[in-house]
């Protein structure tokens, strides 16, 4: 295995110093030139160092103000993960099958835990959001991306996982642009209405059962339109 280069070593010492002093997002950090005596090297590598982990959101340099600890948000994550699903599509691979079988194995093996108890609020706004849905359905014949993703980030709400909600709404945003250079058909927004309001009924009855059927038969569609869509030859 090749050594790291200095800067990486520099982008190791630099999360070490976040964590050593229980740094956050937004907090700021050491000059680039107090980070030069720090770790005793040069400007070129702490300036290669910097904006290698302003790449994945761990630093942020404002220009003119210093350099702070970044979002941390998953959004790189989201890029490569469409970047690498458009790669394999355009390769006449099932790059979007792929990503909407790990989603669905993330929500079909979280929906039963949520039913243990959902608070009265959620309730509300995951009936409002199926309610959005058949006034969309009505109006414009579809049931828009932005309520379906707003409807599933809020079914998990009440579990109070941060990373959890980080890592849906990834896979969301991979998905979304992905299905930007795909055709994958649309699902009747009837079924979509009833397969959402299932899902809410289940987890309102706290049957987690009952709310595991119900998220399977919503991924049946768009399961089955990919895999037919996977099988014809390019």
């Amino acid at each position: 295995m090749a050594r790291p280069t200095m800067a990486q070593d520099i982008e190791r010492r630099i999360k070490e110093l976040i964590l050593d002093r229980a740094l956050g997002p937004g907090d700021p950090l050491p000059t680039e030139t107090e980070l030069m005596e720090l770790f005793s090297s040069g400007r070129v590598s702490v300036r290669e160092a910097l904006k290698a982990l302003q790449a994945v959101n761990v630093v942020e340099i404002r220009r003119g103000f210093g350099t702070f600890v970044g979002s941390l948000s998953l959004t790189p994550f989201a890029e490569g993960l469409a970047f690498r699903a458009v790669v394999r599509q355009g390769r006449g691979e099932p790059g979007l099958l792929e990503l909407m079988r790990v989603r669905e194995a993330l929500e079909t093996g979280l929906v039963g835990t949520v039913t243990a108890g959902v608070p009265a609020e959620d309730l509300a706004v995951l009936r409002a959001l199926a309610a959005a849905m058949e006034t969309e359905a009505a109006r414009e014949g579809r049931v828009t991306r932005a309520t379906d993703r707003a409807f599933h980030l809020a079914l998990y709400a009440s579990l109070e996982n941060h990373l959890l909600s980080e890592v849906l709404d990834a896979f969301w945003t991979a998905m979304d642009r992905v299905r930007a250079s795909v055709d994958d058909g649309r699902q009747d927004p009837a079924v979509t209405c009833a397969q959402h309001h299932e899902i809410v009924a289940a987890v309102a009855a706290r049957d987690g059962a009952r709310a595991v059927r119900a998220m399977r038969a919503h991924f049946d569609g768009i399961r089955t339109r990919l895999e037919s869509a996977a099988a014809v030859p390019t």
